[in-house]
């Protein structure tokens, strides 16, 4: 059975597998705060329906809950382990089953078994005080091992901490004209993929969302990262391969053990 993989911009992916579907980083806004979305049409009401939805940390374009209001009743959400405590707005969502976990925890949804897995990156609510949460990846076994690294810098156990995959939804961008630390550009992300060394990859969280205003500022930064990923990833990760996706873009995968 094919594995399919939609990619609704940012970090949010449709990812259907053994007949379930799951959601990543659920963000179906217009406008986040400074930001606004710049390519790719609103994910339509349908991208909603999902069995579980998985959340890989507390910043708001990741765990934003406006997004995860509009969820079906009954939706599986897997939030970082002490997320409820630090997002207020989390514990108000009771028509979802939240499910905290931390690296090592897994939860079978269906046919499923999701591994939650380290990342690298800054777990707080930022800006809004000090509450912070480990920063998480997934892995996604059924058909195929499908790894949704959320954001993450490179580490040097990252192969080791995720494990074998078939499939990798990696970060290569950001939403704004400089990346901090814990992030991958699209170079480090290549790096990463040398050392994952799946079977295909997808380019995910870039040429989305943008500052206000800030359209003419290093604009390379939200147009060329999935290109140059492309690219790097052809001389680091050769046996790799990627498919570069649009938003509302899917691609079924045809993954033999």
């Amino acid at each position: 059975m094919p594995v399919e993989i939609t990619w609704w911009g940012h970090a949010t992916c449709a990812v259907r597998d053994s007949n379930v579907r799951v959601l990543t980083d659920p963000l179906f806004a217009r406008r986040l705060a400074h930001l606004r979305r710049r390519r790719g049409a609103l994910p339509p009401p349908g991208a909603r329906h999902a069995d579980v939805a998985l959340v890989s940390h507390l910043h708001a374009d990741h765990l934003h809950v406006p997004s995860l209001a509009r969820l079906e009743q009954g939706t599986r959400l897997l939030v970082p382990r002490g997320a409820p405590g630090a997002v207020p707005g989390l514990r108000r969502l009771t028509h979802l089953r939240v499910t905290e976990v931390a690296p090592g925890d897994q939860v079978r949804v269906g046919d499923l078994v999701i591994r939650a897995v380290p990342a690298r990156h800054d777990g707080r609510r930022l800006p809004f005080g000090p509450h912070r949460c480990p920063a998480l990846g997934y892995v996604v076994e059924g058909e195929a091992r499908t790894y949704f690294a959320g954001d993450t810098g490179l580490f040097d156990d990252m192969a080791k901490e995720v494990g074998p995959v078939d499939v990798a939804l990696l970060p290569v961008g950001g939403w704004g004209p400089y990346l901090g630390e814990g992030h991958l550009d699209a170079g480090r992300a290549a790096q990463a993929l040398a050392q994952l060394a799946p079977r295909c990859a997808v380019p995910v969280h870039y040429g989305t969302y943008w500052p206000i205003g800030m359209d003419a500022v290093r604009p390379h930064e939200f147009h060329a990262p999935g290109d140059e990923f492309a690219r790097l990833a052809a001389r680091y990760a050769p046996g790799v391969t990627v498919h570069k996706l649009r938003q509302g873009d899917s691609v079924r995968l045809e993954v033999a053990r």
